[in-house]
């Protein structure tokens, strides 16, 4: 693909001119050419891109915030997370095998890291340090788990379990205590689009890893295509994707014990009407986003489900945001944690709205 992104219509073209006018800053020195800012998809307020399901959205929904649109040209976006002391976002770009940079200060996106063994979900570690599913390694067929350090380098933290390569990591997350927690389903492992076509050796699993001692333990092993994670903010919790159910897509909660290990689980979401579930992240209220689309039924409106839904911490749907794409994952961040950054498809958008991600109460 090309290192410079062009724009599906006029008006995209006037932005990129007025980008390359600027300048771009890209952290290996690519350029990556997008608007000169952050382009509202509608300029009336209320954005009607913000749909209130339920009165309660409205405490959530900021009057005078639009959906925005930050940057696009990606061929599947996916875990974006948010480097506050940097002020910039990283995403995945997976088919294009790198991890790409928007900055906030000059509105620009770059190339973070190519090469970047097919990334998926991204998070830090308590002490700022990057953690990153790698999906397929470039050079050879390793699933793996690493971290890179303050100083630039790569420590693999896990690249199999019981002698098993992984399926191909999918989404993380890191609990108070400094474990890390990951899901491990088969999709990156069925072709070559985004990684190496492979015969899997493990089950579906949830996986965590130990903070202090890095050990490994498998604390799920029984749901179809284990995707998106996140805990309560109590992290009594732990919802998991469960994103090839049938017939319908589903969200677990599952009791959190002291130990690290899981106990029984209830059903907390089931997404009627074709939805397809990915990603998500909770609120500081409990209130779950969860990244939104097209389950693949030929009977599904794509058009209208695409975006972010928004459940209260009963499993009740209160508001859907609409956007032009179906939404892989999304974080909060910026300097209140009250900005919700989605990755979707190829574009990367934004909203400010009046809740901030469950990590800013650590």
């Amino acid at each position: 693909m090309d290192s410079q992104f062009h724009c599906e219509s006029g008006l995209r073209r006037m932005f990129l001119k007025q980008s390359l006018a600027c300048g771009a800053i890209a952290v290996t020195g690519v350029s990556l050419a997008q608007p000169a800012s952050a382009q509202p998809l509608n300029q009336r307020y209320p954005d009607p891109a913000v749909e209130i399901l339920d009165d309660r959205f409205l405490e959530l929904r900021i009057f005078n915030a639009s959906v925005e649109m930050l940057a696009d040209g990606l061929r599947w976006a996916e875990g974006p997370v948010w480097i506050g002391d940097g002020n910039y976002l990283l995403v995945s770009d997976i088919p294009n095998n790198r991890i790409v940079r928007w900055d906030e200060i000059s509105q620009s996106l770059g190339v973070y890291r190519d090469n970047a063994n097919f990334s998926n979900g991204m998070t830090r570690d308590l002490q700022g340090r990057l953690i990153v599913c790698e999906g397929s390694t470039t050079h050879d067929l390793g699933r793996r788990i690493t971290r890179t350090e303050h100083d630039g380098r790569i420590t693999v933290l896990a690249d199999n379990f019981e002698g098993k390569r992984f399926n191909s990591p999918n989404d993380i997350v890191v609990k108070r205590d400094g474990s890390i927690w990951f899901t491990d389903p088969p999709f990156q492992a069925g072709g070559y689009y985004e990684g190496h076509k492979i015969d899997i050796e493990l089950p579906h699993g949830v996986y965590r890893i130990d903070g202090d001692t890095l050990g490994l333990t498998r604390v799920i092993d029984n749901i179809a295509g284990p995707n998106g994670l996140c805990f309560t903010p109590d992290e009594k919790r732990l919802y998991v994707v469960e994103g090839r159910a049938r017939p319908d897509r589903l969200v677990w909660a599952y009791q959190v014990n002291d130990d690290g290990t899981l106990g029984e689980r209830t059903r907390h979401i089931e997404a009627k009407g074709f939805g397809g579930l990915d990603g998500i992240k909770c609120d500081d209220h409990g209130n779950l986003w969860c990244g939104w689309g097209s389950s693949g039924a030929p009977e599904a409106d794509p058009a209208a489900l695409d975006g972010v839904r928004v459940f209260d911490p009963s499993g009740k749907a209160i508001g859907h945001i609409h956007l032009p794409e179906r939404c892989a994952n999304l974080c909060f961040g910026g300097p209140q944690g009250n900005r919700l950054f989605m990755a979707a498809s190829h574009g990367i958008y934004s909203l400010f709205v009046n809740a901030r991600g469950a990590q800013y109460l650590r």
